[in-house]
């Protein structure tokens, strides 16, 4: 029976990766929605972003829906420097033809959450995590429902990407990010650590483009234009391709590794604001509340990836 998930996403490349990973693995994964934050960039361009993923899969079944258009307290930081003024910069789209659902994201989380059975459901958040503490603040009875939350987000042994102390997502939304990792829901993270052993190689991303589909090539122009900012700024052989791990550890777990830990969020210190503070050594005999990922296999998660996207529609 395939494992039933909702993507909450803010598309972005690396979103749009995660999104046709899951649409590739549709035999394993029962895709219920798409919900959208703002993030990489503004709302009304994720949900954009969000629906020509769909189209492009050739899954305009999949509904998807706009959510909250800022943090829960902070003003919204956007990420256009890396994703480009579109957030999915790199190919040449058309405007969609898909249109979004009526229904406010949360509202509809809330919702169809409360009407399914005890861990029924797995959510994948992949952006700032507002939308998700926003349900669980205004019907907490929904967390029973949620099996784990699989996110991408936090960083501790390689720092942050947008301060030296804390990852995008969770600096966006730092009081979010504090509600999840404080609702007593099962959480599995990927963060830094791991996405950063990672990193795409160059033929890999040709391979792609080599398939001979719309999917392959508009994905390797994602990623093409996607990888030239870390290129930059890290000087690594190649970028690294953070929210697929989401869904790649769902369909594959034996692809990663890592520990049980107690993970608490700074809300306070501008210095420090959305640092995922990670207790890896247990000093403060707090109950673990994550499994905080930082080892994987990247040959496999890039194989898997690949299979994944040969599978969609020309």
């Amino acid at each position: 029976m395939a494992r039933r998930i909702i993507i909450d996403t803010d598309p972005g490349q690396d979103d749009a990766l995660a999104m046709l990973l899951a649409f590739g693995a549709s035999d394993q994964l029962d895709l219920l929605g798409i919900t959208c934050v703002a993030g990489n960039v503004p709302l009304e361009l994720t949900t954009r972003n969000a629906l020509l993923i769909c189209e492009l899969a050739g899954r305009t079944d999949v509904p998807v829906f706009a959510g909250c258009d800022r943090p829960m307290v902070r003003d919204l930081v956007t990420a256009e420097d890396v994703h480009g003024k579109t957030g999915l910069d790199g190919p040449d789209w058309d405007a969609p033809t898909m249109e979004l659902q009526t229904r406010h994201a949360v509202d509809w989380l809330v919702d169809t959450l409360l009407t399914a059975d005890d861990g029924e459901i797995t959510l994948c958040p992949v952006g700032p995590l507002t939308n998700v503490a926003m349900a669980l603040v205004r019907e907490p009875a929904i967390a029973p429902k949620i099996a784990e939350i699989v996110l991408m987000g936090g960083g501790y042994f390689k720092g942050g990407n947008i301060t030296p102390a804390a990852e995008f997502n969770s600096y966006v939304d730092p009081h979010a990010a504090d509600v999840v990792y404080r609702s007593g829901i099962p959480i599995v993270a990927m963060p830094l650590d791991v996405t950063h052993e990672a990193l795409m190689p160059k033929a890999w991303i040709a391979s792609i483009g080599a398939l001979g589909t719309d999917v392959g090539s508009k994905t390797e122009a994602m990623l093409s234009f996607y990888e030239r900012y870390d290129l930059e700024h890290y000087g690594d052989a190649g970028g690294p391709l953070h929210d697929p791990a989401t869904i790649a550890y769902l369909l594959s777990p034996e692809l990663y590794s890592g520990k049980h830990v107690y993970v608490a969020i700074e809300t306070q210190s501008e210095l420090t604001m959305g640092m995922t503070v990670v207790d890896w050594w247990g000093a403060k005999r707090n109950e673990p509340n994550c499994m905080w990922m930082t080892e994987v296999d990247a040959e496999g998660f890039f194989a898997l990836i690949y299979e994944a996207l040969a599978k969609l529609p020309a």
